[in-house]
């Protein structure tokens, strides 16, 4: 089986992102990309998810960890969520604090029973877990937070893998639109934004609640399931988004190593690498 990988890194404005800061998420994008694929070579598709989003959360250009937004309380909540296609299990962290990387704290809860926590018990658990506490807010953030800036917060990243025994993988994770309700939870760390089986894997991006209601990743995967073409599943299912315009971009792969994305409003930033052809928006 041809190893094959899809990354995101969420949505920008065209009207509000420079040209510079375009080029810089385009260049990451394809580094990101590129090392991951080749993590993917010695690596199972659960594992190379986990180390791409990893990378992403590393980068402060991406709003997942190093770069996740503040919430109107002023702190920083996060979510990060893995599904094994293999073995089906998901497991997530939703509204976790304090930690720099929150889909490692996913990745170890798949050993568990209890595989989805929120909050005071997802901190607890990483605390009883050795990842140590670690402050992911940027001045950046603080600023834009005390002048009620907007930032354009529709981000979140992903990504979706394919490994050389045919298994998929994906795991997606967030730092929040900016300014949210304590206590809102997006779609990242559920199956509505992040869904793998045998058969499909899908990572999702944009407005959570719209995410949510249109159960998008699970929609996707399970039409693939059923017999649709990973195109036409994606098509369909966007097609679902239409009637209240929701804002959504989702990428996947298939089984037989088909990638595909798509977004219901300009622009989801993404790359893809099968080891040959990078594919990367511009």
């Amino acid at each position: 089986m041809q190893t094959k990988i899809i990354i995101h890194g969420g949505f920008f404005s065209e009207s509000s992102t420079s040209a510079e800061v375009k080029k810089l998420k385009q260049d990451a994008l394809q580094r990101i990309a590129t090392n991951a694929y080749n993590y993917l070579q010695a690596h199972t598709a659960t594992e190379t998810v986990v180390y791409a989003v990893e990378l992403l959360e590393n980068d402060a250009l991406f709003n997942a960890g190093l770069g996740s937004q503040i919430q109107s309380d002023g702190k920083i909540r996060m979510s990060a969520s893995i599904m094994d296609g293999e073995t089906q299990k998901f497991s997530g962290v939703i509204n976790i604090q304090n930690i720099q990387n929150p889909i490692q704290v996913a990745q170890k809860l798949l050993s568990y029973d209890d595989r989805v926590l929120g909050g005071e018990g997802a901190n607890e658990f990483a605390t009883a877990n050795n990842f140590p506490a670690y402050n992911v807010e940027l001045p950046q953030r603080r600023t834009e937070y005390l002048q009620k800036l907007k930032s354009k917060g529709l981000g979140t990243v992903g990504c979706v893998a394919l490994d050389a025994s045919g298994k998929l993988a994906a795991a997606t994770s967030t730092g929040g639109k900016g300014f949210e309700m304590v206590g809102r939870i997006s779609d990242s760390a559920t199956i509505a934004g992040n869904y793998a089986n045998a058969h499909c894997g899908v990572s999702c991006t944009g407005v959570g609640e719209d995410i949510v209601s249109g159960a998008v990743a699970a929609k996707i995967v399970i039409r693939v399931t059923d017999g649709f073409t990973i195109k036409d599943a994606f098509q369909k299912t966007f097609a679902e988004l239409t009637p209240y315009d929701g804002f959504a971009g989702a990428i996947g792969i298939d089984a037989h190593g088909n990638i595909y994305n798509q977004d219901s409003h300009p622009s989801m930033v993404y790359a893809s690498f099968d080891g040959t052809a990078m594919q990367v928006f511009n």
